[in-house]
């Protein structure tokens, strides 16, 4: 179940791009103003692009690149950008209080918040390109088990934010439901405590995936910032605000990663059972 397993990470991964830079207050013009200054849908288009990435994927894997035109609009329909918009907005104005919003502002209108913000998009687009994102887990795995200071800052980063376990959680949650689609489609024949079997049964190769993609990816995004400006973005990573932001995304966008993921396994079942008749 190499796929289904590729299926739950790359969606669980979608999280990691949002794991800073936006934020959005309860009224509905400023954050209409403010998603704008943070490009909001600059991110919302990347995130449909990897979309595009992952269905064709998927369809090579499992529809022996059958899918054809059909099951790329589905794709693009699932991934679509207004629909990742949408939801980032809503769940930031919706999670967000007052005092956490202006302290996220004051952070993130400032000139590091927005070098910060352009170089983790740049970074996420690159990442596309597989040579580019292997060369970023070779970076890491150069790395591992010394004392680069970059790296002792990314991890502390990450552990700030609960990066690991929340994509990890993520990543098995998103494996359940892309199941799910398939089983309600008719062409795999699990009951719930066999889904849940198969999903935890990937927990450890999970966890090293994810270890691995985000730890190469917050390098290369962070490499441009001196390490002063990193202790920066942690120390705002620990206070109420940034954990209240980090919150807000995680539990904001899961029912979101969860409807993408059930219905691309959907789709899938559909166009396995169309391909059969």
């Amino acid at each position: 179940m190499a796929l289904l397993r590729r299926a739950g990470a790359c969606l669980s991964l979608l999280v990691m791009f949002f794991a800073s830079g936006l934020w959005a207050g309860p009224d509905a013009t400023d954050a209409a103003d403010l998603a704008r200054l943070l490009r909001v849908d600059d991110l919302a288009e990347a995130l449909h692009h990897e979309g595009g990435d992952h269905g064709t994927a998927l369809d090579q894997d499992m529809l022996d690149g059958r899918g054809g035109a059909h099951w790329a609009r589905q794709v693009a329909g699932i991934y679509g950008t207004d629909r990742i918009a949408t939801a980032m907005r809503r769940a930031l104005a919706k999670l967000l209080a007052p005092d956490d919003v202006a302290a996220c502002a004051a952070f993130f209108d400032s000139p590091l918040g927005q070098k910060i913000l352009s170089h983790e998009i740049a970074a996420r687009v690159a990442m596309r390109n597989d040579a580019i994102e292997a060369a970023a887990r070779d970076v890491y795995d150069s790395l591992k088990g010394g004392d680069d200071p970059r790296l002792a800052a990314v991890m502390r980063f990450a552990d700030v934010n609960d990066l690991i376990e929340r994509n990890v959680a993520g990543a098995l949650s998103s494996s359940f439901q892309f199941r799910r689609g398939l089983v309600e489609g008719g062409v795999l024949d699990l009951d719930e405590a066999g889904l849940l079997a198969e999903v935890w049964s990937e927990e450890g190769e999970t966890r090293q995936e994810t270890e691995k993609w985000l730890y190469g990816y917050l390098l290369m995004a962070y490499q441009p910032l001196s390490l002063p400006e990193m202790e920066r973005y942690i120390g705002f990573s620990q206070g109420p605000a940034g954990q209240a932001l980090n919150a807000a995304l995680f539990d904001g966008f899961d029912g979101l990663y969860r409807q993408i993921s059930y219905e691309l396994g959907l789709g899938i079942a559909n166009a396995m059972m169309a391909s059969d008749i």
